[in-house]
């Protein structure tokens, strides 16, 4: 028999209740990774495909617009001769096949009304393109370092990266990320009254609810793209292929390819310190750079790509291409050290030597060793929109809420992690398509020219008091450099989202304008007649006329994808070619000499992409509050980045001297 004391009782409780108790800790640092907090990036009151159904079409312009738009945009480009010429072909077109051809557009577009209009002529472009990926279509964005270097050690920033994209991609797959709105006042219409109010309207009606606060949804039918994702390589026309059921990660490293899974068998997000010790043990792989870096293929020109990876399969390479092509994202582990060069860092980005990279992919995420972090993407799936959504988010979930610390470094389990190594068989037709593709990339990148500019003394801020628009001084800025450099102004393209409707894609903005081209010529005599007040109305008065084209572009009435849609109608038809499409200045000013994109945010360090001609600029810039930014490149032998980044910085100073003037 034994006998409990008082004491003796209190004892055994208080031994129970600590056992307990740590049981619990134990319970808890496992499932406290299963909660909502750590899975979701966000859990909107909205879901995020509320809005989809009701969104409205993309309108097809009336053919008279489109015409009178087209033939503006070609004015400052043409001789008085050859404007004449052009316009005869217009008002035939408008005359004969236009409206044949524009009864068939609206006919087809009523027919597919799940759609819009360009959406599958957009994607056909893309996928039949046989130029290679990396610099002709794959932009780059970089993110701002971390305010704490300690969070920008690469196996730190690399495994924060990681989940953050993993709680975007939860919140999206399980329809609770906040819906894209453009919020025109968003005082009244970013609110939870706003919320509250349109998650109780039906879907087939959620629209016009928002609409009602000024609030403008965007679609978001690109978004599911983002990961499990990857373009194949075809004969002919590339295909996309999606696969979310993967829960996998690829990682690349060295040219050596690892992959191990970041979701568990519920879908549910590895625990932080799994993660980290997987990325570790990747960076600690003392192998030597891979002799045959397959990534090398995914430069090549599509058709040779797409032969070189059918003689892949063919010798047993099905199961590794499956497993690059469904993997969520790739996440490169790059060794270079990029330090404080910028050029360095914009070509790591844009396009590195090719050996450590997978431009297939739709998104994959970059890691230098000094801590830079980014992102490369393929572009025939969706644009600027969904890709900076996802930046944004990623960067302030990384800044603010960071799951894994540097303190824990030191913690990760010794024990080697679960990760397969992902070797391809390589014969000697495979080694020397390989080897002959080393050579080639060389060649073409060592002919790209890089440059950027930043300036600090003027910005979005300043611009609103001038009562300018930011954008319409970077387009002059752009169209001033290259006149004073070559006296004539250039066919330009400036990219414009239609995400405001569905399945929108993007619309062109023709920034070179008559009234560009008048400042310029004014602003580049030698003895202009013109004060410095005459010269500011007339800036002021370009910024106008930008502001008309770009809301005409926004609101889906542009010329260039109604007329390219009219002319792909017209070659399945039986119609002779019309001959505003046989016209030498409809393919001049497609031959897009300036090509210009921003995807501007506060987060972003840099971003850009390469030349679409090969004697043309690429030039990605920015507008942030207080300064501005463009990152350009060229071809050697046609045109100089440097030389027009010099000249741009001269431009950006000529304009900034009027406006204050």
């Amino acid at each position: 028999m034994i006998v409990l004391t008082k004491n003796g009782l209190h004892k055994i409780m208080i031994n129970r209740r600590r056992v307990e108790l740590a049981q619990h800790v134990a319970r808890s640092t496992v499932a406290s990774y299963d909660t909502a907090e750590y899975q979701y990036i966000q859990i909107s009151k909205i879901p995020t495909f509320h809005f989809q159904p009701s969104l409205p079409r993309l309108p097809i312009p009336k053919l008279e617009d489109t015409c009178r738009r087209y033939l503006n945009a070609q004015k400052p480009l043409l001789d008085d001769k050859e404007i004449q010429k052009t316009s005869s072909y217009v008002s035939k077109f408008l005359a004969n096949e236009g409206p044949s051809l524009q009864k068939q557009l609206i006919q087809s577009d009523a027919e597919n009304s799940h759609t819009s209009y360009i959406s599958e002529l957009w994607f056909d472009m893309y996928l039949r393109d046989r130029k290679p990926l990396p610099i002709n279509y794959n932009p780059f964005l970089v993110f701002v370092p971390e305010s704490d270097p300690k969070y920008d050690i690469q196996l730190v920033k690399a495994t924060n990266l990681v989940i953050s994209s993993l709680r975007f991609l939860k919140s999206l797959k399980d329809n609770i990320l906040e819906p894209e709105i453009f919020h025109l006042n968003p005082k009244k219409s970013d609110t939870n009254l706003f919320r509250n109010f349109t998650r109780l309207i039906p879907p087939s009606f959620s629209y016009y609810g928002a609409y009602l606060f000024k609030a403008y949804p965007l679609d978001m039918s690109q978004y599911k793209n983002l990961f499990n994702t990857t373009r194949i390589p075809e004969l002919e026309k590339d295909r996309i292929f999606h696969d979310p059921s993967a829960k996998h990660l690829v990682v690349m490293r060295k040219g050596h390819f690892y992959a191990f899974d970041v979701l568990n068998a519920n879908g549910s997000i590895r625990s932080p310190k799994e993660i980290a010790a997987c990325l570790k043990t990747i960076l600690e792989d003392n192998r030597p750079p891979n002799k045959h870096p397959v990534g090398i293929l995914t430069t090549s020109e599509r058709n040779q790509w797409a032969q070189a990876r059918s003689h892949l399969l063919e010798i047993g390479n099905q199961e590794i291409l499956k497993k690059i092509d469904s993997a969520i994202f790739t996440m490169i582990l790059d060794d270079e050290v990029i330090g404080t060069d910028k050029n360095k860092l914009i070509r790591s980005y844009l396009h590195t030597d090719g050996t450590n990279r997978w431009f297939d992919k739709s998104l994959s995420i970059i890691v230098s060793r000094d801590g830079y972090g980014g992102i490369n993407f393929e572009h025939s799936w969706g644009d600027g929109v969904a890709v900076l959504r996802c930046f944004q988010d990623i960067k302030a979930d990384i800044s603010k809420k960071p799951k894994f610390h540097p303190n824990e470094v030191d913690e990760l389990s010794k024990e080697m992690p679960n990760i397969e190594r992902l070797e391809f068989s390589i014969d000697a037709k495979s080694e020397s398509t390989i080897n002959q593709e080393i050579v080639k990339y060389k060649e073409w990148i060592d002919r790209l020219c890089v440059d950027h500019i930043l300036c600090e003394e003027f910005g979005k801020e300043q611009c609103k008091k001038l009562k300018v628009s930011p954008d319409a001084v970077m387009q002059l800025a752009f169209q001033l450099a290259l006149y004073i450099l070559e006296g004539k102004s250039v066919p330009t393209y400036e990219s414009c989202s239609t995400a405001a409707f569905k399945h929108g894609r993007t619309e062109t903005i023709r920034s070179c304008t008559l009234a560009t081209k008048t400042i310029c010529a004014a602003m580049t005599r030698n003895n202009s007649e013109l004060s410095k007040s005459e010269l500011k109305k007339m800036i002021l008065d370009c910024s106008k006329a930008h502001n008309v084209l770009t809301k005409e572009a926004v609101m889906g009435q542009g010329f260039d994808r109604h007329l390219f849609a009219l002319r792909k109608i017209s070659e399945k038809s039986n119609y002779n070619k019309p001959a505003i499409f046989q016209d030498p200045a409809y393919n001049a000013i497609n031959y897009n000499i300036l090509s210009t994109s921003t995807l501007s945010s506060p987060d972003v360090l840099a971003g850009g992409f390469g030349p679409v001609v090969p004697d043309g600029y690429g030039i990605g810039y920015m507008i942030q509050e207080k300064r501005l930014g463009a990152v350009v490149t060229t071809y050697e032998g046609s045109r100089n980045a440097s030389k027009y980044v010099q000249t741009l910085e001269y431009a950006f100073k000529n304009i900034r001297d009027l406006l204050h003037g």
